[in-house]
């Protein structure tokens, strides 16, 4: 077979633009389509539009082999955004900093947090020191590097280009050390600590809490589109809910290590995000203008609501009040503190960004009750085959790898163990539903494949081959993947391992080629291309299903980095890759599925040039 193809702040002006206009579309989608049916849009042409508004927007953003999306020609560092958002004048709460080297008695090893051996009855209490430990094991700064006159940080929570555009929040009870009553915090990674935003009445957050165990709290995450756009351009976009699925995965593992559970409330709307983190804005509508514009947009910096997170001890069962909707708006008198930060002096406009952010604004919908995930006891490999190292070691050494040493291969056991570890039931039963943590966070079923590019694993032949994470997919991918392709299990490969050889041979250079010519995914141990039910479940869900598609790919990559550093090994996110030249492979036409990420896993090669700092405390400027 020849496979040659290829998120009200009373600071800001009432001039800026843009969130006006999508809060009241949210709230009109929600009032006029009620509560009924999940995702159930104003009307549906209505419903027909925003998808239509995405799709285009997908088809626009992919990279070809010939072309690349629109983006900078250049990167315009004067106008570097401050990775770092600030509320001015916001009360600041440090929080506590822990040990990373001895670590603790009572710090589990990694492998043992996603085991069944693990009990709900070491669930620590919701105090500052385990809300200091969530933040610091998922959203805190891990390191500083340096090289000649350069220096930048890192964070335990990976982005595209290291850009950073998530932004966590924190609605939590009476915490003592944090506040003496519940309130709403903005999480400020580079001093690890939290911006009191809001203080809650006692009957606003008992009226949050409805259906929610004792000892819970939400976490929020909203993007800062611009600090993508600033080098991505207009497939920023895509970047930016990568990283939304990073953070849940990041936050879902760190729970895990404290005995707690997390998943989304997705039954709250765009606008109820908003409302609850603060970035409810006075403004204007969002221009037309096709774009890319330059001059001084200052409502580009601001934050766009993605998710809520709940967070809660295991065992317990969410049962997710029905009453929330009306709730929230009904309880309108929050007094926000603070002025946001400016991030830069000029920006560039995108429009196709923000209409697309738009069109994917998600409507109240009902509540369904959840359990989040399940620690599973199904392993491939005994925990004494990953290095000794705690979850805080694995989470806060965490790097991508931006060079891969292709003299090295990979142990067919640890290959199958990390796949066992993307599977969104673990290795008991049919695939489909998602209870793996961190797959429980999601509370929907499975829509992404990885199809791999295996170079070099021992033991297994070259060539490619694909997981399938819901057994329902299975048919119609072998219908609309190429005939040729042979769907066989390899030889010893794991029974409960959905893994199958579609074709065999040396593909490290098309691996590379197909991720935009960049030889990290052909001289690792093995790539992948994250493959997604893609218009099919944006129409069985709605638009709003869009981003969260790239956040389930984004759960995945966590994983994925977190295994392989588990065993001494790394992996790199890669969003670069030409689109359809990936589907041509793979025999895909039209829009059921599309790529949304790939990943290289291998042995790194380290840049001795580049000087590791420690996290905290950091340089006084913000990098």
């Amino acid at each position: 077979m020849a496979l040659c193809t290829l998120n009200r702040l009373a600071s800001i002006s009432s001039s800026l633009a843009v969130r006006r206009s999508i809060h009241a579309k949210a709230m009109a989608a929600h009032e006029a389509g009620g509560r009924g049916a999940p995702g159930a849009p104003a009307t549906a042409a209505a419903a027909d539009s925003a998808i239509s508004t995405l799709l285009d927007y997908h088809a626009a953003t992919k990279h070809h082999l010939k072309r690349y999306a629109r983006g900078p020609h250049g990167l315009d560092w004067a106008n570097q955004p401050n990775p770092f958002r600030r509320y001015q004048g916001a009360q600041v709460e440090p929080l506590l900093h822990l040990p990373e080297s001895p670590p603790s008695t009572d710090d589990p090893l990694y492998p043992v947090v996603f085991s069944s051996s693990s009990s709900s009855s070491l669930a620590k209490p919701l105090t500052k020191a385990s809300l200091s430990q969530l933040l610091y094991d998922s959203l805190a700064l891990s390191a500083w590097k340096s090289a000649g006159r350069s220096t930048w940080s890192l964070r335990v929570n990976p982005s595209s280009g290291n850009l950073h555009p998530t932004e966590g929040y924190v609605v939590s009870d009476a915490i003592e050390g944090v506040s003496a009553t519940p309130f709403v915090a903005h999480y400020a990674p580079k001093e690890h600590a939290l911006e009191i935003r809001a203080e809650l009445p006692p009957d606003v957050w008992q009226g949050l809490m409805q259906g929610l165990p004792p000892g819970s709290l939400l976490l929020g995450f909203t993007s800062i589109f611009w600090r993508e756009a600033w080098k991505y351009g207009e497939r920023a976009f895509r970047y930016c809910n990568h990283d939304v699925g990073h953070a849940i995965g990041a936050v879902a593992v760190a729970a895990g290590s404290l005995g707690w559970n997390a998943c989304l409330l997705d039954g709250y709307g765009s606008h109820q995000v908003n409302y609850l983190l603060g970035l409810t804005h006075d403004e204007e509508p969002s221009s037309t203008e096709q774009g890319p514009v330059k001059g001084v947009f200052p409502h580009l910096e601001l934050e766009h609501g993605d998710c809520i997170m709940a967070v809660f001890p295991f065992g317990e069962f969410l049962l997710e009040p029905d009453t929330l909707h009306n709730f929230l708006a009904s309880n309108s008198c929050f007094l926000w503190k603070g002025k946001m930060n400016v991030l830069s002096r000029q920006h560039v406009n995108w429009p196709i960004i923000y209409q697309a952010a738009e069109a994917s604004l998600k409507p109240a919908t009902e509540f369904s009750p959840h359990s989040g995930s399940m620690q599973v006891a199904q392993s491939i490999l005994p925990s004494v085959a990953y290095e000794p190292l705690t979850l805080r070691q694995v989470v806060r050494k965490r790097r991508s790898a931006q060079d891969m040493d292709s003299q090295y291969g990979m142990l067919l056991d640890v290959f199958y163990q990390m796949l066992l570890k993307t599977l969104p039931t673990g290795g008991a039963g049919v695939q489909s539903e998602p209870c793996q943590l961190p797959f429980g966070a999601l509370p929907w079923k499975a829509e992404v494949h990885l199809v791999l590019f295996v170079h070099r694993v021992v033991g297994l032949e070259q060539g490619i081959y694909i997981l399938v994470r819901n057994f329902t997919h299975k048919e119609a991918l072998q219908k609309v993947m190429r005939p040729e392709f042979v769907w066989e299990k390899p030889e010893g490969c794991p029974s409960n391992l959905p893994l199958y050889k579609l074709h065999q041979g040396d593909c490290r250079d098309l691996a590379a080629r197909l991720s935009c010519h960049q030889d990290i995914a052909g001289e690792s141990c093995f790539s992948l291309g994250m493959v997604a039910r893609f218009e099919p479940a944006i129409r069985d869900h709605g638009a709003w299903m869009y981003p969260r598609l790239f956040w389930e790919t984004g759960v995945i990559g966590q994983v994925l980095y977190l295994e392989a550093h588990a065993f001494g090994i790394s992996a790199t996110g890669i969003g670069c890759y030409f689109d359809d030249a990936v589907h041509d492979i793979l025999g895909l036409k039209g829009t059921e599925f599309q790529s949304l990420y790939h990943f290289t896993v291998g042995i790194p090669v380290v840049d001795k040039r580049i000087l590791s700092l420690p996290a905290y405390p950091g340089p006084a400027t913000d990098a």
